[in-house]
């Protein structure tokens, strides 16, 4: 099973922000870029609220960051829109408990597994939505 999506898109929110910050950026207008549904944008932008990365103000259409692009990691996202309530990797669950692998499996994999999603953290620390952005404007030119 893949991580969620919500990462990616609350990346996508982000990026917008910084990029069309001379825009209303509403959830519409979100909407539109990440071609989704504005209820999608609107929870997502509900999440990264609440972890102090965007402002929303009351009558107002549209966010903004509450933070510089180079004070949010990309694990602050990651977190922050629940991509982390799921695991890098989803071990089977309903395995042959009589059969020697069928047993074990999870137990043997728990280390990798757990070193494995450490490893991504620690990458997703590593970058800031700054180099997203930088990354994206090369992309334009």
């Amino acid at each position: 099973m893949k991580i969620s999506t919500r990462f990616s898109v609350g990346v996508h929110i982000l990026a917008l922000l910084v990029v069309c910050k001379d825009y209303q950026c509403t959830s519409e207008f979100i909407a539109g870029s990440v071609n989704t549904n504005p209820v999608v944008i609107r929870r997502l932008i509900g999440r990264l609220k609440k972890a102090g990365l965007v402002r929303v103000s009351a009558g107002v259409a549209g966010a903004a960051l509450a933070k510089k692009p180079e004070e949010i990691t990309l694990l602050d996202i990651y977190r922050a829109v629940g991509a982390a309530d799921s695991t890098l990797f989803d071990i089977h669950g309903d395995t042959n408990l009589h059969c020697p692998v069928g047993a074990h499996i999870q137990s043997a994999l728990d280390g990798s597994i757990r070193d494995a999603q450490n490893a991504m953290e620690l990458e997703l620390a590593s970058q800031t939505l700054a180099d997203i952005v930088r990354n994206i404007e090369a992309e334009c030119r």
